[in-house]
């Protein structure tokens, strides 16, 4: 990471009042920086380092910001960084006209330069461009920060990436080679005989599928419209229509929960094959996985967030036989939904919404397997219930023809043999609508009779892929959140800022201190539960260690729409983690940093695999007989460990 020497210490408004008053004087002179139009560039930073030998005392032209200034008096040395690096340019009055070496003397960090000059070696061996002209393109009426780092200016890295790309090189070179991983991916495929198509982001109506979709309104129509939450269903018509092989690099949108796997806008790559089934998806899984790793990072054999991932291997597993192996029970023994239901209550697994063995299986799987599948593993032989658009395995029809790879715990990409019978899609379909709606009755899920239609006419033998881009480019360029991955990630949106708010108010007003408007309750509906009649003693009651807790860490946990996992500071200088059914109230970005009253003495209890150690407190109560939960938040001054009493 780059450090950048202030250019004083002094506050910043000050700093910016100095740089317009510079942009002012400029303008003065007729010199305004922002009414250059152009600069003919002929060299690089890049290419001058690498070919100076050849380079050498040739004269060139180089434009970029400039990155710091050494030097007082008759010479200067500053860092230029174009799109390729940097280099040092050696500025000497008596190699440049006067005039322009005084105003370039004026010129500040940050600013954007066109230079003009010789290309030689300092004595200290340092390669250099010995100016001779020099024009201010762009001021930067903004100074540069010194330097980017912690929690909180990792928020303003993402909502600043303009400022991240200057002052960071590194982040830079992940957006570098995310562009590289998707070229090798469309090469990969196009050189399969696959054909890159575009579908519709808008569609006409919700599916049946479990994502949480976008609405909008079209206005022509007067129709609401959806946020497409896959392309799939578009991509399979067009394998009816005979395109045999075709994919899409798509943007997708789920309103669903963020954390670091997840945004509600992410790129997906879906892709269809005519007369070839899971099993065919698998192999070009791995043949492509190994080639773009190899093309972007020159070996198989990599390292992601301290943990060594060998991509040479891979290996298969049902998921009845991976539940075995890591949790003991054999799914292949049980006959019923009620013995499922029995085991899932005898190892604590979250029973599913509607509890049969199949999605039994599923809640297993999310419990005991998936966090120890660390190098690349297939996991395929899914049951039914979650796999409505997968082909059923002949001589298991409770199961069907689907895959899932996991990397690192983590799901990586999806696979059926496509199912290609109407009349069990159409009742698929329905089924999983009236499912939906016996969950969720506000749900505008549909069926999509116009896919059964298009089925009706033929759909081949078909293998399906889709998998997500951004954990690709997390994997390959060893990024611990799909935030660093994305130029700009959905952040919730700061304060208004304080010019706009409140111009009449001075500099230093914290708009913090200003009350802000609060949500209005109307207390006469709010329904409170009746206090309980039995008394608990005392000496009882002391047991509970009600305790101020910090919150460092919160993220959503995988395959639970409602866990949110919590890492703690509870003043032990141990981290905690407590998970908590609350997603359906808070987001987990929201949460960060807040103070809350947890119990610490209840004994560790797994939940989708994780022990959670204690449970924080909320309150609830019921509002025209909808259940609101607050989570108890306490003063930031409380430190963390306070005893509650």
């Amino acid at each position: 990471m780059a450090k950048f020497v202030p250019q004083a210490e002094m506050p910043l408004s000050d700093q910016v009042k100095v740089r317009r008053d510079k942009l002012e004087a400029l303008r003065a002179e007729g010199l305004d920086p922002f009414r250059q139009t152009k600069f003919d560039v002929t060299s690089s930073a890049k290419e001058i380092k690498e070919h100076f030998d050849a380079m050498e005392g040739r004269t060139v032209t180089l434009a970029g910001r400039l990155m710091s200034k050494r030097g007082m008096g008759k010479v200067s040395f500053c860092d230029l960084q174009d799109n390729t690096g940097r280099i040092q340019l050696y500025v000497r009055f008596d190699a440049m006209d006067e005039a322009d070496f005084a105003r370039f003397k004026k010129n500040d960090i940050g600013d954007i330069v066109g230079v003009e000059g010789d290309v030689f070696k300092t004595e200290r061996g340092e390669i250099s461009l010995r100016v001779h002209k020099a024009a201010l393109l762009s001021k930067s009426l903004l100074p540069l920060p010194e330097k980017f780092h912690g929690l909180t200016d990792r928020e303003t890295r993402y909502r600043q990436r303009y400022v991240d790309l200057i002052v960071n090189p590194e982040v830079k070179d992940t957006f570098v080679k995310r562009s590289m991983i998707l070229r090798e991916l469309r090469h990969f495929l196009d050189s399969k005989g696959f054909l890159e198509v575009d579908t519709p982001i808008l569609t006409p109506f919700e599916i049946g599928a479990s994502a949480r979709p976008f609405y909008t309104h079209h206005n022509t129509l007067d129709i609401d419209m959806v946020l497409r939450i896959e392309t799939e269903l578009y991509l399979k018509r067009l394998i009816v229509g005979g395109m045999d092989r075709v994919y899409e690099v798509g943007r997708i949108f789920r309103n669903e929960g963020m954390d670091p796997t997840h945004n509600p806008e992410f790129t997906s790559i879906e892709l269809y094959q005519a007369y070839t089934d899971f099993h065919g998806m698998m192999d070009l899984v791995e043949e492509m996985m190994k080639t773009v790793a190899m093309k972007v990072c020159g070996t198989l054999q990599i390292s992601y967030q301290g943990k060594d991932i060998d991509l040479s291997h891979w290996e298969r597993m049902t998921m009845i036989e991976a539940v075995k192996k890591y949790s003991g029970v054999d799914f292949a023994a049980i006959s019923s939904d009620e013995e499922a239901i029995a085991a899932a209550k005898a190892h604590n697994v979250e029973l599913p919404e509607i509890p049969t063995k199949g999605a039994i299986l599923a809640e297993f799987f999310d419990a005991f397997v998936e966090e120890n599948l660390i190098q690349p593993t297939f996991i395929y032989d899914y049951p039914v219930e979650n796999s409505p658009l997968a082909k059923r395995k002949p001589n298991d029809p409770a199961f069907t023809e689907r895959f899932e790879y996991f990397i690192n715990a983590t799901e990586f990409g999806n696979a059926f043999s496509e199912l290609n019978d109407p009349i069990d899609q159409k009742a698929r379909f329905e089924k999983q609508v009236a499912d939906r709606l016996a969950v969720d009755p506000a749900s505008r899920a549909q069926v999509d009779y116009d896919y059964v239609t298009a089925l009706e006419y033929g759909l081949p033998p078909t293998g399906g892929l889709g998998f997500g881009v951004d954990r690709l480019v997390m994997l390959l360029t060893d990024s611990a959140s799909i935030r660093d991955v994305l130029l700009f990630p959905t952040m919730k949106p700061t304060d208004t800022p304080k010019a706009e708010k409140a111009p009449e108010k001075s500099e230093n007003h914290n708009i913090s201190e200003e009350k802000k408007e609060t949500e209005k309750i109307d207390f006469s509906k709010v329904e409170i539960e009746p206090l309980f009649s039995d008394f608990v003693d005392f000496e009882t009651f002391s047991k509970s260690d009600f305790r101020a807790v910090k919150v460092l860490e919160c993220e959503a946990v995988k395959k639970s729409k409602k866990l949110l996992k919590f890492t703690l500071d509870d003043g032990t200088g141990t981290n905690r983690t407590i998970l908590s059914g609350i997603h359906a109230y808070y987001e987990p970005e929201e949460l960060v940093g807040k103070t809350l009253l947890a119990i610490t003495n209840l004994p560790p209890r797994p939940m989708m695999g994780i022990n959670s150690c204690g449970m924080l407190i909320s309150a609830v109560h019921h509002e025209e007989g909808e259940e609101k939960l607050h989570l108890i938040m306490l003063d930031d001054h409380i430190p963390a460990g306070a005893k509650m009493y």
